[in-house]
């Protein structure tokens, strides 16, 4: 059979290498310096008081540093790398993968200017305003047109077990961003969620749970796929398990974001169907884990000599630590202890260090050498790297899961005589901050290990000579194929990626569909409370700067009803409470104190010395002054557009309220401003704090509620 010569473009992965290497780096370094401003706030109230400094608005940049740009570009440059060589073709278009490239750097670079300046969308792992989540999406297209045009022109007819995560990852994801994305632009960085309250947050968590399953986890189980057996020298251990791991896991995941929001006012049975579905998909993602492991079986001495398998076999660990511990979390017993403690972030980064992070070093072991066409410089600064990493997780999530325990067990004890033992809330993140310094030593040793291994790769690449286009050759494709005899079914969806991709959007569309729709259409889902109305358009104001500070990274709106919450906060909250609620605001983390009940809890002098600083009305606390509030004006100039934005999203405001909104605006300010004055603070009207101390004067107001235990 005669060969056809062509050559693999190894100029994309590179591009894509440096940039992991780069971001990773970065991203570690952001993420080590909020836990610092948590572990020693007083380091930073003087020194680095500014506001893209503070830790709301560092909070999503680290996030989206990790997540989009290190994990991100790791995913392109192996997907890039693999593709090319599993399908026996160079990738459809040099240009293609140009673009996508430079436009994913673009994105990145997007989100570090915008989101430490305060340009958010409030919602957790999709903050990127509106401008940019067009960009991701023409992007994505770019990234998948090239993916398809390389699997269409292949060489080899049936597709790897690698290639069916990165088709679902490709289609998933695009479903996700787009259907959470819908908002309604009042600027050109500035939007409102085009759904409310419980709708919102049913979306966001379908959303946010399976962006950890579709970006972080199912194209990195691809590049699992492919480079264990390739570092390992061996043969994926199943095909078969590996047919049931794909097919299971992408159908049961995408049921199972509801169980972040367990006892909030999302409707019962959606709950329950988040509870069951996470507890059905440990069967696959240990299915995935073992199936890695296993096909190491017999090469245990290659992996002490490997710097690659060394790095993997931890990764794949991690993923079975990540994939069982989180169905039990999911569990309502277990999530009434974990929810809105630092356990949940614990969790998360045994998958971001030790799954995508550890995947993704061994990776670059992998393909520097081989890239460069040399040995590795060092293989002890390899192994120095793969301890001290591995200390460095240890470190990170012991205190971790220590401070998350801690939390828990003091907001709910109750003293003999049915009090709360620390009806102050500020008693429990005091002890905290010892376990919160230990987990930035931990980030310290993870981050030294990084640089290390940026030190190790750069010697090693200039030791050899970058081969940009690597020379290969293949047989063509066969014009006719003709099954074998036992050809089982899957082997016929293997050799048609079309198919492939339709199928994989109708599983993963399923689970979407069923829970998210009923809460459209069923009004029962969101009773009605006649009580509660629209935010005036100061409040409007003052919650966008809430949100503009990144307030939702440490503050909850939703008391839950267990009896240890309503004593400290008071009523549970309502899903009706939050139908004008474009983005809802509920949290995922209490670094502080949850404030659905906030409003007329405290006088309007101790919000403006709250904010001014912290440490007078709250000794002790983490949280950072935000003296710029008493300066900056509020931007009455949009008030009338983001009235009749909230009107077009079905926010009952009298028709035409938009034209004089300000004046009622004014009017409540002035109000504001003399109780200040009363209290001997003198401040205009006009001033961000006063728009903020409205917002939060309202909420929890709208229905009558039982005092919290003060």
């Amino acid at each position: 059979m005669e060969l056809e010569k062509f050559s693999y473009d190894n100029k994309t992965v590179r591009n894509f290498l440096y940039a992991t290497t780069a971001f990773g780096v970065i991203g570690m370094i952001v993420g080590l310096l909020i836990s610092l401003q948590l572990a020693f706030p007083e380091w930073f109230r003087d020194v680095l008081n500014m506001p893209i400094l503070t830790f709301g608005r560092l909070r999503p940049l680290h996030t989206n540093a990790v997540i989009f740009a290190f994990v991100g570009n790791g995913l392109f440059a192996g997907i890039y790398y693999s593709l090319q060589r599993l399908l026996k073709t160079r990738m459809y278009s040099d240009t293609l993968s140009s673009i996508n490239f430079w436009g994913w750097q673009l994105i990145i670079l997007s989100a570090v200017i915008t989101l430490p300046l305060g340009y958010t969308s409030g919602k957790e792992y999709a903050e990127l305003e509106w401008p940019i989540d067009i960009a991701i999406t023409l992007i994505w297209v770019v990234f998948g047109w090239n993916m398809f045009g390389t699997i269409i022109k292949r060489r080899e007819r049936h597709l790897y077990v690698a290639i069916w995560f990165y088709i679902a990852t490709f289609v998933t994801v695009a479903m996700l961003h787009i259907v959470n994305s819908f908002e309604l632009p009042v600027g050109f960085l500035k939007s409102y969620s085009w759904y409310a309250g419980v709708q919102d947050a049913l979306v966001q968590w379908w959303y946010g749970h399976n962006a950890v399953a579709f970006f972080l986890t199912t194209p990195y189980l691809g590049l699992m796929y492919y480079f264990i057996p390739k570092a390992a020298n061996r043969p994926v251990y199943s095909y078969r398990l590996s047919i049931i791991h794909f097919w299971a896991l992408i159908f049961i995941y995408i049921w199972a974001g509801p169980h972040h929001l367990l006892y909030t006012a999302l409707p019962d049975w959606a709950q329950s169907i988040g509870v069951v579905f996470s507890i059905m998909l440990i069967a696959p993602s240990w299915g995935g884990m073992l199936n890695g492991l296993l096909t190491l079986r017999g090469a245990w001495d290659r992996v002490r000599e490997n710097a690659t398998l060394k790095f993997m076999v931890v990764a794949v660990t991690c993923y079975g630590m990540a994939t069982f511990e989180g169905p039990m979390m999911a569990l309502k017993n277990i999530n009434a202890i974990s929810h809105y403690t630092d356990w949940t972030i614990a969790h998360v980064h045994i998958g971001g260090l030790g799954w995508n992070g550890f995947l993704t070093f061994g990776m670059l072991y992998f393909l520097i050498p081989k890239m460069w066409r040399t040995n590795l410089y060092s293989k002890k600064l390899a192994d120095f790297h793969f301890w001290i990493g591995t200390l460095g997780i240890i470190f990170w999530a012991l205190p971790m899961y220590w401070a998350g325990f801690t939390q828990s067990l003091m907001w709910k004890e109750f003293t003999v005589e049915g009090f709360l033992k620390y009806p102050n809330f500020l008693e429990t993140v005091t002890q905290l901050k010892p376990m919160y310094a230990l987990r930035s030593f931990g980030g310290l040793l993870y981050l030294i290990g990084a640089c290390v291994m940026v030190y190790n790769l750069v010697k090693t690449a200039l030791m050899g000579s970058f081969l940009a286009n690597e020379e290969a050759e293949a047989p063509a494709l066969e014009a006719e194929y003709k099954p074998h005899a036992k050809e089982g079914w899957h082997r016929w969806i293997e050799r048609r990626p079309i198919q492939m991709l339709v199928f994989s959007l109708i599983v993963v569309a399923i689970g979407g569909v069923i829970e998210i729709v009923p809460t459209f259409l069923i009004e029962s889902n969101v009773p009605t409370i006649t009580a509660v109305k629209p935010y005036t358009p100061l409040e409007l104001q003052g919650r966008d700067i809430y949100i503009e500070e990144g307030c939702y990274n440490c503050h909850s709106q939703m008391i839950r009803p267990f009896r240890s919450e309503t004593e400290r906060y008071g009523e549970y909250s309502k899903a009706g409470e939050f139908v004008y609620d474009h983005p809802f605001q509920w949290g995922s983390k209490r670094t502080g104190p949850d404030i659905h009940r906030i409003g007329g809890k405290y006088p309007d002098s101790w919000h403006y010395n709250h904010m001014l600083d912290p440490e007078i009305m709250s000794p002790g606390t983490l949280m950072p002054p935000y003296p710029w509030m008493m300066e900056n004006e509020i931007d009455t100039a949009s008030t009338k557009v983001k009235i009749e934005a909230m009107i077009t999203l079905g926010v009952p405001y009298p028709e035409g309220y938009g034209s004089v909104a300000n004046a009622d605006l004014l009017d409540q300010a002035q109000g504001i401003a003399d109780n200040l004055k009363r209290d001997g603070i003198e401040v205009e009207g006009n001033k961000d704090i006063i728009a903020l101390i409205a917002y939060l004067q309202r909420l929890g107001t709208d229905i009558k509620a039982k005092p919290a235990q003060q």
